[in-house]
């Protein structure tokens, strides 16, 4: 790649785009990263890529050499324009460009019945949450995800018991998250307020069926009930919250080996699973 910092800057220029804080365009301008983010998502050469949030299209077009396909779905209706006109005039053939809001994209509508896909995306912090929530539980989730997150967001997804958030709980019952590398604000033009962070996610359950999809609703109900409020016990968030008696909560945390005043943020998601078997029944 030429020197992207000077090149992200003059097509800036040339087509008048001003980067909109509030739809986080802050264009990556270190070649290494791009480099670290195509290197953690492992794509081979049959592979399909979702690519969210393209900008410029500096990694759509090293991803575009690497993977089968690239679906990129960009918002911005004149940056989707300019990745347009570039693909075409490369006669890049296995690029496709999408003008959507990723929110509103469905899988099956864009990849074969049997078409595994991967997520590398670029996020602005305000979606990070129900981006992840759509797409993990999809009917047709990504075999794999690797994004750009605000570092301090990427941190609290990979946190572990006695600090457990419901984000890290509703990410981890999925799959492992990890954080490849923090990218410093530096390496960003704007440069943001805040660092980022290279998380990747291997989603290690199979295609979800009516079933498995009812066990997640019913597993996550419990659980927001159990965060809803952090002060408390969980006793009384359960209590409160499920409408059944202080003993048989009792009960089901004894039967699950949870301490009796542990709080939502000391269970493991192995607890938790535990907690959701045991306390089910009493729930009927």
């Amino acid at each position: 790649m030429e020197n992207i910092a000077a090149k992200t800057k003059e097509l800036c220029r040339i087509y008048e785009i001003k980067p909109a804080r509030s739809k986080g365009q802050n264009f990556l301008i270190n070649e290494g990263i791009y480099q670290a983010i195509i290197n953690a998502a492992q794509i081979k050469k049959e592979d399909t890529v979702l690519e969210v949030g393209p900008g410029l299209g500096f990694l759509t077009a090293a991803l575009s050499k690497k993977a089968a396909r690239v679906v990129a779905v960009e918002l911005d209706d004149k940056l989707a324009g300019i990745l347009t006109i570039a693909i075409d005039s490369q006669d890049v053939e296995n690029v496709e460009i999408i003008n959507q809001d990723i929110l509103n994209f469905n899988p099956a509508e864009h990849f074969g019945e049997d078409e595994e896909y991967s997520v590398v995306a670029n996020l602005p912090y305000n979606i990070t949450s129900i981006f992840l929530r759509t797409f993990l539980t999809s009917a047709r989730p990504p075999k794999s995800l690797v994004l750009m997150l605000q570092k301090e967001v990427a941190e609290r997804i990979i946190t572990t018991a006695p600090d457990m958030t419901m984000l890290s709980l509703s990410v981890q019952y999925y799959g492992q998250p990890n954080i490849i590398k923090i990218v410093p604000s530096s390496d960003f033009w704007p440069a943001p307020e805040v660092d980022s962070a290279i998380l990747h996610f291997s989603y290690d359950r199979p295609r979800p069926t009516p079933e498995s999809l009812m066990e997640a609703k019913h597993f996550f109900r419990i659980a927001r009930i159990g965060f809803s409020a952090k002060r408390k016990m969980l006793k009384n968030n359960l209590q409160g919250g499920l409408k059944i008696g202080a003993d048989e909560v009792e009960k089901a945390l004894l039967n699950a080996n949870i301490n009796l005043k542990a709080r939502a943020e000391d269970l493991s998601l192995e607890q938790w699973q535990l907690l959701v078997a045991s306390i089910t029944p009493f729930m009927l």
